[in-house]
């Protein structure tokens, strides 16, 4: 193992650095909940940008949570890994009462971490995506799809730790991905952290509330609402 971090604020120090590039090019910052939010507060705070959240559940075999087959994200988006729906032998019935489940749990998470506030446009925008880690890549794939949805000018995906096989076929899927350390073997992305918490609602809303409170958070007030930012016309949904 070639990297480790201390935590995920280190690890977003760490990559804040690796995005230097986009400072002064307007960008907003989306963190996957729950753990990606403190990697992209770091992110944000190096960069004088926006941070939002982007909400995206996965999909697990239900007799091997931690087994991804899948996963689904806010705007009706569904991602599904085909390979491992067949190897698991899921049926269609299990796959739609997993998604009917996990819809749930999305609706809420959105309701409790966004309240009233709209989401932001992304339309024209620079969108560096965050995560602390990328083990199958389905939640980030779900995503992606979200974002694109939008049609941003460009997509950054940005994460501490990748399993390289998944990064490759990533990079397709957007205009740059930044990424410090790639193992062949990645394993399970907290063994990449010295600390790695399991994550409370209560946390993100913590973190959304003190970006919000930031100078930056001025700039996502703009790109919430139609108008021109940075001599740039804005659109809203």
């Amino acid at each position: 193992m070639s990297t480790r971090f201390r935590d995920r604020a280190d690890a977003g120090r760490q990559l804040g650095a690796r995005l230097s590039h986009l400072v002064g090019q307007n960008p907003i910052v989306l963190g996957l909940p729950r753990g990606g939010l403190p990697v992209a507060y770091e992110v944000a705070h190096a960069l004088h940008a926006p941070l939002d959240v982007i909400n995206v559940r996965k999909l697990g075999v239900p007799w091997h949570e931690e087994l991804a087959m899948g996963a689904i994200a806010t705007g009706g988006v569904r991602v599904l890994n085909g390979p491992i729906i067949m190897a698991s032998g899921v049926t269609k019935d299990v796959l739609e009462e997993v998604t009917t489940l996990q819809r749930l749990e999305l609706d809420r998470r959105e309701r409790l971490y966004r309240g009233n506030r709209p989401a932001p446009d992304l339309r024209g925008r620079t969108v560096v995506l965050v995560d602390d880690g990328i083990a199958t890549g389905a939640t980030v794939r779900a995503a992606i799809g979200v974002i694109r949805a939008q049609h941003p000018a460009r997509l950054v995906l940005a994460v501490p730790v990748a399993q390289q096989s998944v990064a490759a076929e990533l990079t397709t899927e957007v205009d740059e991905l930044v990424c410090i350390d790639l193992p062949g073997d990645l394993y399970a992305v907290g063994v990449w952290y010295d600390a790695f918490p399991q994550l409370t609602d209560r946390d993100v809303q913590a973190t959304l509330a003190r970006a919000a409170a930031e100078p930056a958070a001025t700039l996502l007030q703009a790109a919430q609402s139609p108008g021109r930012l940075d001599g740039e016309a804005g659109s809203s949904e």
